[in-house]
């Protein structure tokens, strides 16, 4: 009879039997990692076993590594550091089992396109660079469950981000994320096709309720990542008095998101772009202190959350957004940022980082997502190839 089975040392099993049955006797090693499944009797001077009897033992041993093997997988998952050593099945596991890990970075993508354009890519990627050890998350409205498994194959984009190691890329389904929150009954009510703001709407629903269950760090598909943020309840402020919900993190079940969710159906406007947005972030700040204008480059804190200066994500405001598109004299140093807001609906997609151009946006691209860049690089030249029908 077998007491315990225990990994001894990487590859190396040992298996400790009660006194009453060793009586002395040696036993094969192939025999005493079977019986860790299936008790076997395995004697030295035991008939010569059948083919078939050996192919079974053959299968048992497999089977033992691989449930081993997984207990160890699994265990590993749950190590903070996981990311920095191990490479992450990302086609099965589901998105509860990657927010569970905890302290996730999440991105949200409202409208219906499958292919992630450069901004997209290179916010995600400088994510990906500057939190390795965390899961960086992609939620995609057009996404399915039925289409989520061929998207590397399909889209050039899914390939770069996919190859990322703590990257991953999962259908956006409101229905279930809205489970257990507020914003469930506004979401059953709601007729998307008569909302004109839908796409913005969404996801600053959408946006709450991830960070509610699971918490973590909540980015607009428009910033690029450049330092970690050290705090973990904060908002940004986009200018004095005034907060953005581009940028925002709190730990799971924070009793101000809960806030914001509740507010965000009792004040419920479709028709004013940002009411359930950054002016829903302002209105419920508002109510926990008085804000007051930022002196220099100091955080201000409100209770027991952060409201951050409008350097650490935005140095360049939203009447300047164009700035990012042009060539500076000498670059600034953003040494006081966590990440920069290229606001993309003030741009309305209008410009965008060419190869060699030498903007600002293209010097970030550079040094914050290199692969997005390197792949942008190859899509310009790919286009100023002769076609066939030229040649």
């Amino acid at each position: 009879m077998l007491q315990t089975v225990w990994v001894s040392s990487p590859g190396s099993w040992a298996l400790q039997e009660s006194n009453s049955h060793r009586r002395g006797k040696k036993r094969c090693w192939k025999c005493r990692l079977v019986r860790t499944i299936i008790p076997h009797p395995c004697r030295r001077h035991a008939p010569k076993c059948s083919r078939k009897e050996r192919m079974l033992r053959k299968i048992q041993i497999c089977l033992c590594f691989c449930f081993v093997s997984g207990i160890l997988y699994e265990i590993s998952l749950l190590s903070s550091s996981v990311f920095s050593y191990l490479p992450m099945a990302q086609h099965y596991l589901t998105p509860e089992q990657v927010l569970n890990l905890g302290k996730s970075i999440i991105f949200l993508e409202t409208t219906e396109r499958l292919e992630p354009p450069p901004l997209v890519s290179c916010s995600v990627e400088s994510a990906a660079r500057i939190y390795q050890d965390r899961p960086i998350i992609l939620f995609m409205r057009g996404l399915t469950n039925e289409t989520a498994l061929d998207m590397n194959t399909s889209y050039a984009a899914f390939s770069l981000l996919s190859s990322m190691k703590n990257v991953f890329i999962f259908p956006l389904q409101m229905e279930t994320v809205f489970q257990e929150t507020p914003l469930l009954q506004w979401y059953n009510k709601v007729v998307p096709e008569q909302e004109k703001n839908w796409v913005h709407v969404s996801s600053d629903a959408s946006r709450l309720a991830l960070i509610w269950k699971y918490g973590g760090i909540y980015m607009d598909t428009d910033v690029i990542s450049i330092r970690p943020i050290p705090q973990r309840s904060f908002l940004a402020a986009q200018k004095s008095r005034f907060s953005s919900n581009g940028i925002f993190g709190f730990p799971a079940r924070h009793k101000f998101v809960w806030d914001c969710m509740e507010n965000f159906v009792l004040k419920y406007n479709g028709n004013i772009w940002g009411n359930q947005g950054p002016f829903l972030m302002t209105r419920m700040l508002k109510t926990l202190c008085n804000l007051t204008d930022f002196q220099g480059t100091e955080d201000h804190s409100c209770q027991n959350i952060s409201f951050l200066n409008p350097q650490r994500f935005y140095p360049i405001p939203y009447p300047a957004w164009s700035r990012y598109y042009q060539v500076w004299d000498k670059s600034p140093s953003f040494n006081h940022s966590y990440a920069l807001h290229l606001w993309n609906f003030m741009n309305r997609n209008r410009k965008v980082v060419e190869a060699g151009s030498n903007t600002l946006a293209e010097k970030l691209y550079k040094t914050y997502c290199p692969t997005t860049y390197e792949d942008l690089i190859q899509n310009a030249k790919r286009r100023d190839l002769p076609s066939p029908e030229d040649a």
